[in-house]
């Protein structure tokens, strides 16, 4: 009597050998933008405008609000959930059949739900890991082995959706309020954990997963492609994307941009609403364009030693999620009111400047984390959890290192 083979062992998770570069530097490089988008919403003690910025800007903070609007708000997060989704198809190619890419990505998914929840309910509760999880769960099935219709389908019904969202968060928040989050002004730990759990659950979860919709299949649809897995092979196109997006959102986020800032006083409802949607849907153009840039990039460094910045932008983006958390923990530490409370008041400029310096100290931490030949904690845990404790491989060291 003989016995069934067993089934073939599980890959796991993509050496870090075997990444492709490009999507890696546009993650790290993503992680400045997803910075600076968020830390203006840590600000309190102003009255709040149009798109949630302060409505009493000047000088300096109006130079800052607008560029911003132009080439970081609604832009990096169409870019973060275009890589994620270029992410799964990339995962799925590992896999021995579609069924089971479709069954390890529904499992990443509910995994990154509870990150997600985790960190929107102890830190940030405009957390983008739940959304994605959660996209994750709902579309695996069309992202691993969807026809490329279906996923044009779903591209634009996401940019319909977007472009109604855009619609509505551009306007102020009702009342008088000086900050987008309650639990940004509440100075008592207990009660700030309450109000961002209702805050996280009860809006910036649907919310973040609504206004990256279309980024998800669209960043599949370009995977299938292999655009940034070979972008030698795709230079025209990047060079396009690029030359073509980037404008784009800059064009498309100037109607907002002076309304925020002050130039075009007083605009009607109509024109607000308007000028919200096309600042939102134009932000997937800036998103591409983005992408774009890091692949000609990534063509440049091809057959060369990388340098000191795009080592660490690389090494980053390996470890996109540690980053993108430890960002929130910085950020929590000092700007709101249960904590240090240095956001009461502050000027974007200044919040500007804490996003950058976040972003470059993190960006050190992970160069020498590759250096010394290891992963991210937020990676090793994602990654424990999908594949099991057997499927966590270290980093390579690189050549002379003891």
């Amino acid at each position: 009597m003989t016995t069934a083979a067993p089934p073939p062992a599980d890959p796991g998770a993509t050496p870090t050998t075997a990444r492709a570069l490009a999507p890696d530097l546009a993650r790290g490089g993503m992680l400045l933008l997803i910075a600076l988008a968020n830390v203006h919403v840590y600000v309190f003690g102003h009255p709040l405008g149009l798109r949630s910025y302060p409505a009493d800007l000047g000088g300096v903070d109006a130079l800052v609000a607008a560029v911003q609007l132009l080439l970081v708000d609604g832009r990096a997060y169409p870019l973060f959930g275009f890589l994620f989704g270029y992410g799964i198809v990339q995962l799925s190619r590992r896999r021995d059949s579609p069924a089971t890419a479709v069954r390890i990505a529904r499992r990443r998914g509910w995994w990154m739900l509870l990150i997600g929840a985790v960190h929107g309910v102890l830190l940030w509760p405009g957390d983008i890991v739940g959304a994605y999880g959660l996209l994750a769960v709902l579309l695996a099935g069309a992202l691993v082995a969807g026809r490329p219709a279906r996923l044009r389908v779903l591209v634009v019904t996401g940019l319909v959706f977007t472009a109604l969202f855009g619609m509505v968060s551009v306007l102020p928040p009702p009342g008088a309020t000086d900050a987008l989050l309650p639990s940004m002004t509440t100075a008592d730990p207990v009660a700030a954990l309450v109000i961002r759990t209702v805050e996280w659950g009860g809006i910036g979860l649907l919310a973040n997963a609504v206004t990256v919709f279309a980024a998800v299949p669209l960043g599949a649809w370009v995977a299938r492609r292999g655009v940034l897995d070979a972008p030698a092979q795709h230079r025209r196109l990047l060079l396009r994307a690029a030359a073509i997006g980037l404008p784009v959102a800059v064009l498309g986020g100037v109607p907002l941009a002076l309304m925020v800032t002050g130039p075009w006083a007083e605009p009607s409802l109509g024109a607000i609403v308007a000028a919200g949607a096309l600042h939102t849907v134009s932000g997937y153009a800036g998103g591409l364009g983005y992408a774009a840039l890091f692949g000609l990039l990534a063509i440049r460094l091809t057959g060369r030693r990388p340098g000191p910045l795009s080592g660490a932008l690389a090494a980053s983006g390996q470890r996109s999620l540690s980053c993108y958390l430890a960002q929130s923990v910085a950020f929590v530490a000092l700007l709101p009111a249960w904590t240090l409370g240095l956001g009461a008041g502050a000027h974007l400029w200044q919040t500007a400047l804490v996003a950058v310096g976040t972003w470059a100290v993190i960006l050190l931490v992970a160069a020498w984390s590759a250096g010394a030949g290891l992963r991210g904690p937020a990676e090793l845990l994602l990654r424990r959890l999908t594949y099991g404790p057997r499927r966590v491989t270290g980093v390579a060291r690189p050549a002379g290192s003891r």
